[in-house]
């Protein structure tokens, strides 16, 4: 762990943090930085069947409880120091199909949190998780946090009226709080709860079972891949310098963009590297329109935010998807020797 890491994870000793959505994607990779750390961390999740035991120095509570209730709020948010609110429908699809649900899961939890806080005069650091697809579909690359917002689909709108919530609040001074719109994040970690979400993860595990790798259309769009381990380290950062964040929200991304066939051909690449079998990257027509979501390009600027706070993405996309492979591995070992 190098020196930056250290430096800003002092921060948190004696903290109480609160990690929402902890045995997810994004909260296991920040758990992971975090649990060596003299600090308590709350860990609250739906279901006691995502909980993982974790060998720690900090002190680990588990709470079960849906964010939808407005009372979880009130059991867990007394004597917290920061929020690391990841907890979320994430699926596009989904969103689409029942906007409803999709607020309650996204929207509401927000506003319950923050007028949680503000009742009770509790003032917590509050880092939450957007996504860069937030501000719609780019006029121009990269991509930094100053072009208006012109979301397109449902939960783009959700989550950034969910971001808004929290930068009123903040302003009203009742919580401190900033958003970190992600581009999009791979690497280590549970699978993702959406068919739709988490597809560099996907393509690495059909990789590694030998399965031929589908890229849908001309495979020509860019896309900014940044590594979990380095997202989870942003929002640490975000929360160790929140007098220079507070209020605001910042895109996140390795700055780097790939096509999406070339990304997939790099997965294919380090996997044989690894297997010493190179699965086929076929081009194939998808099985419905895409979206301009799907069909858009993206790559991030995060300079403000590496002013702010002194982040930046450490892994390129081959380093990143060789630990990742290696994570896999492990785990598929670690799996059949349970099992024997």
């Amino acid at each position: 762990m190098d020196a930056q890491v250290n430096n800003h994870l002092a921060a948190y000793t004696g903290q109480r943090v609160l990690v929402t959505g902890a045995a997810g994607f994004l909260g296991a990779n920040l758990i992971d930085l975090l649990k060596d750390v003299d600090c308590r961390i709350i860990r609250l999740m739906k279901t006691e069947a995502a909980l993982t035991s974790l060998q720690s120095r900090a002190e680990i509570k588990d709470v079960i409880g849906d964010i939808r209730e407005a009372g979880i709020w009130r059991r867990v948010l007394g004597g917290v120091d920061v929020v690391f609110h990841f907890a979320a429908q994430t699926s596009v699809l989904v969103a689409d199909e029942n906007p409803e649900a999709d607020f309650e899961v996204n929207v509401s939890p927000m506003l319950r949190l923050l007028e949680t806080c503000r009742l009770n005069g509790w003032r917590p650091i509050i880092i939450f998780s957007g996504t860069v697809t937030e501000g719609g579909i780019p006029t121009r690359l990269p991509v930094d946090d100053t072009p208006p917002d012109k979301p397109i689909a449902i939960y783009d709108l959700h989550k950034l009226i969910a971001e808004n919530y929290l930068g009123y609040y903040a302003d009203q001074k009742f919580v401190a709080g900033a958003t970190l719109r992600l581009a999009n994040v791979y690497g280590p970690g549970p699978r993702s709860s959406s068919a739709d979400r988490g597809v560099l993860n996907l393509m690495i595990r059909k990789a590694l079972r030998g399965e031929e790798l589908s890229v849908y259309g001309k495979g020509d769009n860019l896309r900014d891949y940044v590594y979990a381990p380095d997202v989870a380290r942003a929002f640490l950062m975000a929360a160790a310098h929140i007098e220079r964040v507070n209020g605001q929200h910042f895109v996140i991304g390795s700055g780097v963009g790939h096509t999406l066939l070339e990304a997939f051909n790099l997965v294919a690449d380090r996997v044989a590297a690894q297997t010493g079998r190179r699965v086929p990257v076929r081009l194939v027509e998808p099985p419905r329109p895409l979206s301009p979501i799907e069909t858009r390009n993206f790559v991030a600027d995060s300079s403000r935010f590496t002013q702010a706070t002194g982040w930046r993405a450490s892994y390129q996309l081959s380093a990143g998807i060789d630990r990742t492979i290696e994570a896999y591995q492990q785990q598929e070992t670690a799996v059949s020797e349970t099992a024997g």
